[in-house]
């Protein structure tokens, strides 16, 4: 899993506004932020929940990471298999799981991450598999 794991995590504060949550995923090329502190991820905000506030025509001033933040994370550790990490996509249906280490958030796993790591691992598998 470690490779899914950045040793950095793009965080905004809760007080944040749309703009600025908006300006972390765009200058960080990141579909997911996290809203907290190092020491305290307190929940993610993703793309698609600022294009649905903007969709509502909801003021970007005056909306707060806080307040589009999902707060009931799905966590994995670090050791956690791909396979693993889609199971819990799956079962808790979202998108975003985070990663930790030891208690500390390392990371964010993508579906899109996932779509990755199978795709790279199917075209492996082609690239051993002996020719007939």
């Amino acid at each position: 899993m470690s490779a899914f794991a950045s040793d950095s995590v793009v965080r905004v504060g809760p007080d944040s506004s749309l703009s600025e949550v908006a300006a972390a995923l765009s200058s960080a090329d990141i579909g997911a932020v996290a809203v907290g502190t190092v020491d305290n991820v307190a929940g993610i905000v993703s793309e698609r929940d600022v294009v649905r506030a903007l969709a509502a025509r909801r003021d970007p001033a005056s909306i707060t990471a806080r307040d589009l933040a999902h707060t009931a994370l799905v966590r994995c550790d670090v050791q956690s298999s791909v396979a693993e990490v889609a199971e819990e996509m799956m079962e808790h249906y979202v998108r975003h799981v985070v990663v930790e280490d030891e208690g500390r958030v390392v990371g964010i796993v993508s579906a899109r991450d996932l779509l990755g790591a199978y795709a790279a691992a199917e075209l492996e598998e082609a690239d051993l598999s002996p020719s007939r």
